[in-house]
């Protein structure tokens, strides 16, 4: 996939946030090259468990495939004339760093938009550059919990349980990619460089969407609500002869269907459940006789009647079960990736599909520091004798 073919993106992040966003340019053509520390590179590294048999981290592998690794020193002035040099040459910083931190370094937004006005550089923090909590130490937990996303999520009366999914970390990669995106489709138009300033609780905030507008309508506080959804009845998970499966009743449409799967026509007629807010008011009701209804069959039995009358429903997979699902295995969600020390090992594809392409090709993180030399030589003509001295200063390795 070439959608970003030709761009140049220092990729300065670390743990989460960061580099699933970086990854997600690479999957689509962009050339990233991850500048990590001399002291262990990302902390992802060690990330665990679970490990692969000589170490490597899984939750490393997970995200930093198609990268480049260059192992550079920021503290040192010498590290950070040379990172100068390849903000020249870069089209993109990408960096996660606590605000602040940049700015003791010399490499900043200041100071590289002054060596290239073209550059566009995404800051992703936890609260944003500027406001009262800007330098709050923050992690995916922290933010589910600051977003409201841990105040909606679980059952009722329950204690608060974060998201399965790590979002407070994963919108921050999307959102940033897709900022990305727009700032480089504005420079072509008129030569400018940005700085994106992408705050994690922002993201979150933003995912609230009817959440927030359904408070600002009835000024009641949303809660846990489970599976279930404030406004539309039925809809959530349901426990069948052997398993569970949902149900999506989203519109009106429907209904008749729901029903007549369900071999209840009397429903149709019962005027607690005519229209969908009539369902809402009557919600304990019509569940607890859609739940006696479903424990009568399997799941598979459900499943096929639902599907046969058009009912949205699913059954509720474990993750084992959706690496092997004959969609997500059509759609190429789980691939292949050359490992140089494990051979194959399997990874997850990528979501974006062009011009009927459903591969990108996969390679696997690379070493700490493996492409040091190479980068500085082909990409800011070093040569041989000044890498030898950056080496033997430790400047990089």
């Amino acid at each position: 996939m070439n959608l970003f073919q030709g761009i140049r993106v220092l990729d300065l992040s670390r743990m989460l946030a960061g580099p699933y966003g970086s990854m997600l340019l690479a999957d689509m053509g962009a050339e990233v090259v991850k500048i990590e520390d001399p002291d262990g590179g990302d902390p992802m590294r060690v990330m665990g468990p679970p490990f692969l048999p000589d170490g490597e981290s899984a939750y490393f592998l997970a995200v930093n495939r198609n990268k480049q690794s260059v192992v550079l020193d920021l503290t040192r002035d010498a590290g950070r004339d040379v990172f100068h040099d390849l903000a020249r040459h870069a089209d993109v910083v990408w960096e996660n760093f606590r605000p602040g931190i940049l700015e003791r370094l010399g490499c900043d937004w200041p100071r590289l938009h002054a060596l290239n006005p073209r550059l566009v550089m995404c800051s992703i923090s936890a609260y944003g550059q500027d406001g009262p909590y800007r330098d709050w130490p923050a992690f995916d937990l922290a933010l589910q919990a600051m977003g409201g996303a841990m105040s909606i999520t679980g059952e009722p009366g329950g204690n608060p349980v974060r998201m399965g999914l790590p979002m407070g970390d994963l919108a921050g990669g999307m959102f940033g990619a897709f900022a990305v995106a727009g700032a480089l489709l504005r420079r072509e138009r008129t030569g400018q460089g940005a700085h994106v300033d992408l705050s994690l609780l922002d993201c979150q905030v933003s995912l609230l969407t009817y959440m927030a507008q359904y408070f600002w309508t009835d000024g009641r506080v949303p809660g846990p609500m489970g599976s279930g959804h404030a406004s539309v009845v039925p809809y959530g998970a349901f426990a069948t002869k052997d398993g569970h499966l949902i149900v999506a009743v989203f519109a009106e449409k429907f209904w008749e269907h729901f029903c007549v799967a369900l071999g209840q026509p009397a429903w149709r007629e019962d005027p607690r459940f005519t229209l969908n807010r009539d369902r809402v008011a009557n919600r304990a009701a019509l569940e607890e006789a859609v739940r006696s209804v479903f424990a009568t069959r399997t799941t598979a039995e459900w499943l096929e009647r639902l599907h046969r009358h058009g009912v949205p429903a699913a059954p509720i997979q474990r993750v084992d079960q959706v690496l092997a699902d004959p969609q997500v295995s059509h759609r190429a969600m789980v691939v292949p990736m050359a490992h140089p020390v494990h051979g194959t090992v399997p990874t997850l594809g990528t979501p974006v599909k062009v011009d009927g392409g459903m591969t990108v090709e996969v390679c696997a993180p690379a070493r700490l520091g493996q492409h040091t030399e190479e980068v500085l030589v082909r990409l800011l003509g070093y040569d041989r004798e000044r890498i030898a001295h950056l080496r033997e200063m430790t400047v990089i390795r």
